[in-house]
């Protein structure tokens, strides 16, 4: 499989789609008032980059950085199509997510992800490129649906 993560713009049909299932899965798995996915317009905004995984122009993946001051930004949106998991996907979107961050030479990159065991990937995956927990940042409030993670760059 050969993989190409480039910036995109949401609001192209396949990646609508995906987005929609991020959504609907978010949803299923967190109460509404923990659900701090984004949806298409607020993906669209200035202060957000977002990039997709392709493999033969398919649609595997996507994830996003979200600007929350000049030293400081967010992962957000990360989703990896069900059947396209454990193959290195998520490595690539962090990776490329974190690039963009020193780019822009911040010193801190921190997310917001799920609690459950539903999110244990998820919490795993950021842990082996350092992100440790930490307490709630920015508008986020204590929510025991939350994981809280950052690291310093």
């Amino acid at each position: 499989m050969v993989l190409t993560i480039r910036k995109e713009d949401p609001a192209a049909p396949d990646i609508v789609a995906l987005l929609e299932t991020h959504l609907d899965l978010m949803r299923s798995t967190s109460p509404p008032e923990s659900v701090h996915a984004l949806d298409i317009e607020a993906l669209r905004q200035p202060d957000i980059t977002f990039w997709t995984a392709r493999s033969d122009g398919a649609l595997l993946g996507c994830g996003a950085i979200k600007a929350l001051n000049a030293a400081h930004g967010e992962i957000k949106s990360m989703h990896v199509l069900q059947t396209a998991r454990m193959q290195g996907i998520g490595v690539a979107l962090v990776e490329a997510v974190l690039a963009e961050a020193r780019e822009r030479g911040y010193s801190r990159l921190s997310l917001e992800t799920g609690s459950t065991d539903h999110f244990k990937a998820a919490r795993q995956l950021y842990t082996r490129f350092g992100f440790t927990e930490c307490g709630p940042f920015e508008c986020y409030v204590e929510d025991w649906h939350s994981t809280f993670m950052t690291r310093e760059l």
